[in-house]
This record gives C-alpha cells, sequence and structure tokens, in this order.
C-alpha cells in the first residue's frame, strides 16, 4: 500500500535533476524536491483525476535521502546478515499502511532501505473526500524524522511502477537484494465504485506487477520478490483452504496443483492475475517469489510508528479503504453503531500490523529458492464480523461506551454465512510469533479512535459503494 498510478513522468521535479545514467544519479536535499501531480495524469484515469494535457516524458530519475547530503551521517553497518554488506530492500509502496510500517521496521532491523512511491493513495483521499483517523506527515518529513531520531536514511524514489524507464532507473541505482511490493490499489469497495476505477485498478496492479518482474529478470536475477497478494484471492470454498497449493486425486490419477481462485471483486481479481504471472516467471524465467496472502490488518501501532508523531500510522475508517475491525472501533468511539453487512457471518483471517512487517521480514530472511513460487497465508486467527463487533461491544462497555451494533444491507456480493478453515503454518514454521486479539490491544485501539474522534467525517462511516450498482459512468462518491 501505495498504491500506484500510472504517469508518463516521475512526480519529482528537482533543481539539479540527474540524468537516467546511474553514475550522475546523486541524493538531493529535500529541500529542493517538489511534488507535480500533473504527472499523475494517465489515460486509464482520464476525466478522473485532473484534466491536465499529459506532461512530456522524460527519462530522468531522482532519488532522494531524509536530508540534504551535507547533513548526513556516515551509513551504519547491519547486522542483518553474517556477510558485512547490509542487504538491500525495496519497499514498494511504502507510505502506504502496510508499507509504511514495513519499512520502518526493516530499517530498525538495519537493511538498507528505499521507498518507491508515487504517493497517489494520498490522492485518492482527496478525490473521495476522505481523511486518516489520524494526521500523517509528509512522506519526506517522515523519513527526516527517522533520520533524526536513529542516524538511518532511507532512500526515496517518486515515480510510478507503471512507468518501466523510471522502475529501471530505480531498480539500476538501488540494486535492491529483496522487493517487497505493497505497491498496488488495496481497496475492494474502490475497485467497484465505476468502470473507470475497475480498469484503473487492474491496469494498475497487473502492469505494475509485470514491470517488477521484467527489472528483476533484467536488472537483479538474484533478487527475491515478497509481493503481498490477498486471502481474498480463494474466496470461501466449502473446503479446507490450503497455503497456495492443493493435492488432487482425479480419476485415478494425482497432481498437485494451484488452490482455485475465487475472486469477489475487480480489486481481487487482479491480485489473481498477479499470482499467475509471478508464477508464471518463476517456471519460465527462474525468478524467486513468495506470495503472502494476506488477511484482513488491524491496528495502528508498531513499535517504530511510535516512536514520534511524524512517524504515525494511517488508520482508514471510511467504507471504501477502512477495514472490518477498525472501522468498528472508529465507530464505537463516536457513538456510531456498528455496521453489520448483511447476516455478519462472513469470515476472514486476520492479523495485527505488527504481524505484517514481521512475517514481510520472515519472508525476506528465508528467501525462496531460485525459479521457486511460494505461498504463505498470512494471518494468525479467524472472525466473523459478529464476532468482531461482539469483541468491540465487550471492549466499548469496559471503557464506558455505549456500543450498539445495526444491520446495514450487504453492498458487496458475497456468502454472509458459510465454512471458513484456511491453513496457516508456513510463517509459524518459520518463527513467526503473532500479536493474537486480546482485550489489552483492542483497549489500545479503542482509546486510540478515542483520542482522535473529533476527526471523524460520521457521512464516511456508512457503506455507498454497490457491487450490483456499478456503472460505466465516472462517479464522485457525492453522487
Amino acid at each position: 500500500m501505495a498504491h500506484l498510478l500510472s504517469a508518463s513522468c516521475p512526480s519529482v521535479i528537482s533543481l539539479n535533476n540527474s540524468s537516467s545514467s546511474k553514475s550522475s544519479i546523486k541524493p538531493f536535499g529535500l529541500g529542493q524536491t517538489f511534488f507535480n501531480p500533473q504527472c499523475l495524469s494517465t489515460s486509464s484515469l482520464k476525466g478522473l483525476l485532473f484534466q491536465e494535457k499529459k506532461p512530456r516524458r522524460t527519462n530522468s530519475v531522482f532519488r532522494a535521502t531524509a536530508v540534504p547530503i551535507s547533513q548526513q551521517a556516515p551509513p551504519e553497518t547491519s547486522t542483518n546478515d553474517s556477510s558485512s554488506k547490509p542487504k538491500r530492500v525495496m519497499v514498494i509502496g511504502g507510505d502506504g499502511y502496510c508499507g509504511w510500517a514495513t519499512a520502518l521496521h526493516l530499517s530498525k532491523k538495519n537493511y538498507e532501505v528505499c521507498i518507491v512511491d508515487n504517493l497517489v493513495r494520498r490522492l485518492f483521499d482527496h478525490q473521495l473526500g476522505l481523511e486518516s483517523l489520524t494526521p500523517i506527515a509528509s512522506i519526506h518529513d517522515r523519513i527526516s524524522r527517522w533520520k533524526a531520531l536513529t542516524g538511518k536514511s532511507i532512500e526515496l524514489y517518486v515515480g510510478d511502477i507503471c512507468d518501466f524507464e523510471f522502475l529501471a532507473e530505480s531498480f539500476k541505482s538501488f540494486e535492491p537484494d529483496s522487493v517487497v511490493h505493497f505497491g498496488e490499489q488495496r481497496s475492494a469497495p474502490y475497485s467497484m465504485i465505476d468502470r473507470s476505477r475497475a480498469v484503473f485498478t487492474q491496469h494498475n496492479n497487473v502492469i505494475g506487477t509485470l514491470n517488477v518482474l521484467f527489472a528483476i529478470k533484467e536488472f537483479g536475477e538474484e533478487c527475491h520478490l515478497v509481493k503481498l497478494g490477498t486471502m481474498g484471492e480463494y474466496g470461501t470454498p466449502n473446503i479446507d483452504i490450503e497455503e497456495g497449493f492443493i493435492t488432487i486425486t482425479h480419476n485415478g490419477r494425482t497432481d498437485t496443483l494451484p488452490y482455485p481462485k475465487q475472486a469477489s471483486s475487480f480489486y481481487h481479481l487482479s491480485k489473481v492475475h498477479d499470482s499467475h504471472n509471478i508464477a508464471f516467471t518463476c517456471k519460465a524465467w527462474g525468478i524467486r517469489a513468495t506470495d503472502l496472502n494476506q488477511g484482513v490488518v488491524y491496528g495502528v501501532k508498531t513499535d517504530e510508528t511510535e516512536m514520534h508523531e511524524e512517524l504515525r500510522n494511517r488508520l482508514d475508517y471510511d467504507a471504501v479503504f477502512g477495514t472490518a475491525l477498525n472501522r468498528f472501533c472508529v465507530q464505537a468511539a463516536v457513538g456510531h453503531p456498528l455496521t453489520v453487512y448483511g447476516k455478519g457471518g462472513q469470515t476472514r483471517g486476520y492479523l495485527d500490523i505488527r504481524d505484517t512487517v514481521q512475517c514481510v521480514e520472515i519472508a525476506i530472511a528465508n528467501p525462496a529458492k531460485a525459479g521457486e513460487f511460494r505461498v504463505f497465508n498470512q494471518f494468525t486467527e479467524q472472525f466473523s464480523v459478529n464476532e468482531l463487533a461482539s469483541l468491540v461491544t465487550k471492549a466499548g462497555l469496559k471503557l464506558g461506551l455505549d456500543v450498539k451494533k445495526m444491520t446495514v444491507p450487504n453492498p458487496r456480493v458475497e456468502a454472509e454465512e458459510h465454512y471458513y478453515n484456511a491453513k496457516h503454518t508456513k510463517l509459524m514454521d518459520l518463527g513467526l510469533e503473532p500479536h493474537y486479539m486480546s482485550e489489552s490491544l483492542l483497549d489500545s485501539l479503542l482509546n486510540f479512535a478515542v483520542q482522535f474522534k473529533d476527526r471523524v467525517d460520521t457521512k464516511q462511516i456508512m457503506p455507498s459503494v454497490s457491487w450490483k450498482k456499478i456503472g460505466v459512468k465516472t462517479k464522485s462518491m457525492t453522487s
């Protein structure tokens, strides 16, 4: 989650921009950078985001560090590997909810980290009239604060991975050992608003991932791809969900095949396409990849984001980008009934954001072999929507909150009561120490929501996107 929008030029302008050759790409101070929103115009969202003419393509690549060069501290020695050379990790989508927390965690663990992001997730908020519950600093201020607190640099490449020239130059400049790919439009409701956003989601996610695969093939054959997938690829089958593959005996013959996919939105379908493309390139090109089929993430705090308010992560509570538990806690904090869609029996895998960053670190430290396509189901517990509502209600009462529940007509097309049993042992076997949902965790999340409740726009709580009513007309969130 960064969440990349196809553009025809980099979206950073430097007063001293460099040429595209690696030898001439040099860091520049943040006081010299400017965000250029015109560079986010794309054919896939023509008329949706901006009306400006498409800017002229340039091959320049820009590289940012947290502070001007004159103020940078000498690089620290990494302890993440037995060798003297620290491992280099490119976090695509590092300004987003999962990406930002992961970038800080890996930097603290002494990986050399760069963030690649075109900052479009922030644009989505402006586009839809949304806002994070928590005030979040600019990516430049975030990185500068991290440098000031820890002495560790995080390099920043602002641009779009759907622009292969930009991505190629970023690869050649940073030379990553691992790529953590969060850089996709991550919301199922967003992909179901209208035709243009459905097209954007699939173009952005599928083409962006294809570009990453080609960049690894051309510029980093040993690079390990850690790709954020989703448990939503599987749907809700009436059999146990395995981790990526299932062994089937049919007419006397047995084979191990990819687990069947039953995606339930254009967003989830884009993830299915990604998985197929990654699996194919592992087989054809020998790429090493780990697909993390992540459950629903909740929480906002990690050890690193708690170090300073400028490192604070975003927390979405709206019906487009907010996840179930986060939404329920904010609703409880402002006295809004918990919005249970339909019968409330929809069951999914959930995990604390602290476990998201831990899982990514484990995947990096235990890379796939050349040509191997691994799938890990990344969650720690299963809950139904009704179970989440009961947990929040109970925790809210202890804090003196009068928490009520309401049934909302389900805007999605999904089973509301179903069997659900998904395997999730591979990350545990590699050392994952999960943070299970507890009263203390719910108390913390509810108190956090209460702290910022004055920032809540209650008009954003009720769902406004319908799976069945999606149409071709570009829709505003007030229409």
